[in-house]
């Protein structure tokens, strides 16, 4: 069995946004050379989130003001965690609502996704670098 490690880097400059990394997965998977596996993408900070969904704009506003009507940025005296220095309280509690990982099938050496399916890099507390890890294992 085969296995391939890489880790993406994003360094969002706002506190929130959703950006599509399929098209960087899929070159991975592609060059790892995996023709029948799994691909694990993992968010590997406790305020940012790995989610698969439909890449559309509205969805994606939507999903913003849902999670910001769920957990409100402010005031930021809300919540305990925010007492220790920090104002990122809500972003830990997004990142618990959209998720941590996905793990997708790779068939033929393409990712084998359902139709509109998409992988997305959700950030909640930006303006900072942050590693998305990226393991994929097969033949």
């Amino acid at each position: 069995m085969k296995s391939f490690t890489e880790y993406l880097v994003y360094n969002i400059k706002t506190r929130r946004a959703f950006v599509n990394i399929t098209p960087e997965v899929r070159k991975l998977v592609t060059n790892s050379n995996v023709q029948e596996g799994l691909c694990l993408v993992n968010a590997m900070h406790i305020t940012a989130s790995v989610f698969i969904n439909d890449n559309e704009s509205g969805l994606h506003q939507d999903y913003e003001k849902w999670l910001e009507g769920l957990a409100p940025h402010e005031p930021i005296e809300q919540y305990d965690h925010n007492k220790t220095g920090e104002d990122n309280a809500d972003a830990h509690l997004k990142r618990q609502v959209m998720g941590r990982e996905v793990v997708v099938a790779i068939t033929k050496g393409e990712l084998d996704f359902g139709p509109w399916e998409q992988i997305f890099y959700g950030e909640f507390d930006g303006r900072r670098p942050k590693r998305v890890l990226v393991k994929i294992i097969g033949e």
